[in-house]
């Protein structure tokens, strides 16, 4: 009897299959995610040896509804009904519980108009001072709304982290948030805008990203798991 003949796989799916199981194992992580502390103050914040992962965008670009759909939890990152109040930075601790390997940090939201000038003056410093100093700084995701584009304020930040993006110290995500009120043309056209305006920092490919995201049909939300853990484990 002769030998039977078995037709391989396609080429693709063991890399399907390796990459479902990133995925899982990247979302398992991301779900461990507990409170760690809050600081009003950079001074405030514990030094730490551990990679930091920043999420960071204006105050109704679905920041913490971002945070709890990455890490499958309701109330991790407090949203709050009227936004821009929220005024602390708030550290998340990943990994083992008795051996965290890395930290999100959740910053305020900028630019709401209720927010007196005062308050918006004192936390545009804070926020330039973090994404400029703070050592344990490995990472930004910056949320910005897919129908609206960068703003200057989005810009301004960008500014901010400009240097640390050159130097390779810092990796930027962009999550074009609220991507399930587009279609497919527009979801492309939201693409290349932000490609065209990240090409101009001139920082590596490799240290930027863009993702199309949405918390309702949870689009991209493997991605940013599986690239928030490579950027840990690098």
């Amino acid at each position: 009897m002769a030998d039977e003949q078995h037709t391989p796989p396609p080429a693709s799916a063991g890399s399907d299959a390796d990459a479902a199981a990133a995925a899982r194992r990247a979302l398992a992580w991301a779900h461990g995610a507990r409170f760690l502390t809050t600081a009003s103050r950079l001074d405030q914040l514990p030094a730490t040896e551990l990679p930091e992962i920043a999420f960071v965008g204006r105050s109704n670009a679905g920041k913490s509804t971002a945070i709890n759909t990455l890490t499958q939890q309701k109330r991790l990152a407090f949203a709050s009904k009227t936004p821009g109040r929220t005024q602390h930075i708030n550290l998340f601790a990943l990994g083992p519980k008795d051996a965290p390997d890395a930290l999100l940090a959740d910053l305020p939201g900028y630019g709401y108009a209720a927010v007196s000038r005062d308050a918006k003056q004192r936390w545009q410093r804070v926020m330039a001072d973090y994404l400029e100093l703070r050592r344990s700084l490995s990472g930004v995701v910056l949320m910005v709304d897919s129908r609206l584009g960068f703003t200057e304020l989005d810009l301004q930040l960008l500014d901010f982290v400009a240097p640390r993006l050159a130097n390779g110290s810092v990796k930027l995500l962009v999550l074009l948030t609220k991507a399930d009120k587009l279609n497919r043309r527009e979801a492309e056209r939201a693409l290349a805008a932000c490609q065209d305006t990240l090409g101009r920092l001139g920082t590596e490919a490799s240290d930027i990203g863009i993702t199309l995201f949405s918390a309702l049909n949870k689009r991209g939300v493997d991605d940013v798991a599986v690239q928030l853990r490579e950027w840990v484990q690098a």
